[in-house]
């Protein structure tokens, strides 16, 4: 297992959701907000468990589909956590309590045992991560 780069995540919402429902300043004001999240039930691992990992254990909007949830919030259906890589090409999102709310995850890369005796598969493997390290990197300066 090698590691290929550190990403990140805030909450979000679409610009249109946030001038139409009430401000939020802290936490405490997800309360009155519909949440967009993973599916409680079927999240295999905590580091995904975003949204209980800050008081809220209520989802009216779920799936276990990063993509799905970042179009419910794109459309207005909520607000979520969303990885600030994704936000260049996502217009009409806004960060919202950046402060409050800042994750840090990493993406590995796994590879069999076999394959890292050949040459060529190192290499590959190699400018994968770099070509991901750089690419997230690219990303996340402009969200």
């Amino acid at each position: 297992m090698q590691k290929i780069t550190d990403y990140h995540l805030h909450l979000a919402g679409s610009r249109r959701y946030l001038d139409r429902h009430p401000p939020i300043t802290k936490l405490e004001d997800l309360a009155r907000h519909r949440l967009v999240g993973y599916i409680p039930d079927m999240i295999f691992d905590r580091e995904l468990d975003y949204l209980s990992a800050l008081g809220q254990s209520r989802v009216p909007l779920a799936s276990n589909s990063v993509s799905v949830q970042l179009q419910m919030i794109r459309q207005g259906a909520g607000v979520g956590v969303v990885h600030d890589f994704s936000l260049p090409s996502a217009g009409g999102l806004q960060r919202i309590l950046t402060q409050a709310v800042s994750l840090r995850r990493a993406f590995y890369l796994i590879r069999h045992e076999d394959d890292r005796r050949d040459p060529r598969l190192g290499r590959f493997a190699d400018t994968l991560r770099m070509a991901l390290r750089a690419e997230v990197s690219r990303l996340e300066a402009k969200a």
